[in-house]
């Protein structure tokens, strides 16, 4: 990796330093990223906390620390290097990520606050996107199933075409939908993410798979019956943390 691989945007970001720091940052940009992708937070956090270290007031390398640890759930320190990240670039595009933090923080109400800032109204089609999935997430953690509804029948719901949010946009509002008991509308809406969801960025063909009372099963782990209402949990868990998923599929396309 030569860190050419990063955005040009980036590269513009790094035109601030020397040539030999911007190449050694740029490197460590484009692994901790890489890193990142394949889940190793440890290597990932060094690279981004050494780009820090060598460009502190290069947006990137604040964003690139912030994503690693909102991967790892480190709510607060995600939140302070997107907070540091926007002041130096002037870009609102973490916000749905920043609402998410609050979110996590378990402060709900700042977090729409937040979601409902002038920022807000400037994002790009995308991250409103996905701002719609976390602030769906908040109302269902309030106990809001409607207005969680509400919140995701946006015109990018039905919009023609797979688009990049097509896949994480039908789970979050599939999932909505199982919450308020709407089952059938909810199997066609997994159904949907499912089929546009060539990442595999979500679960949707599990979700489907167990909808129709299809039983996933692992031939190592054996019939222990104790095991099922761990696991039962475990799917409660998951569920809990869904929407939640899907603006983690849209942490890793940042990065």
């Amino acid at each position: 990796m030569t860190g050419k691989e990063l955005d040009r945007s980036v590269h513009q970001q790094l035109r601030t330093l020397s040539k030999e720091n911007a190449e050694g940052v740029a490197q460590h940009l484009v692994m901790a990223a890489a890193l990142l992708d394949v889940e190793d937070f440890e290597g990932a956090e060094a690279h981004a906390e050494t780009a820090v270290r060598r460009a502190g007031r290069v947006p990137a390398a604040r964003e690139a620390l912030g994503l690693v640890a909102y991967r790892k759930g480190e709510w607060a320190r995600a939140l302070s290097e997107f907070r540091t990240a926007r002041r130096l670039s002037g870009s609102s595009h973490m916000l749905p990520l920043m609402v998410d933090c609050e979110r996590g923080l378990g402060r709900p109400e700042r977090a729409l606050e937040l979601a409902t800032s002038p920022e807000a109204r400037t994002l790009a089609t995308e991250d409103r996107v996905e701002l719609a999935i976390v602030i769906s997430g908040i109302r269902r953690d309030l106990g809001q199933p409607d207005a969680a509804r509400q919140a995701l029948e946006i015109p990018q719901l039905r919009g023609s075409g797979r688009k990049p949010w097509s896949a994480r946009l039908a789970y979050a509002y599939a999932e909505t939908l199982l919450g308020l008991g709407l089952d059938d509308e909810a199997r066609d809406w997994f159904s949907r993410a499912a089929a546009a969801d060539d990442e595999l960025e979500t679960d949707a063909s599990e979700r489907l798979a167990e909808l129709d009372g299809v039983v996933l099963t692992d031939l190592l782990d054996g019939d222990d019956d104790g095991d099922d209402d761990d696991n039962g949990a475990d799917r409660a868990g998951h569920r809990r943390d869904d929407d939640r998923d899907a603006s983690d599929g849209r942490a890793r396309d940042h990065g």
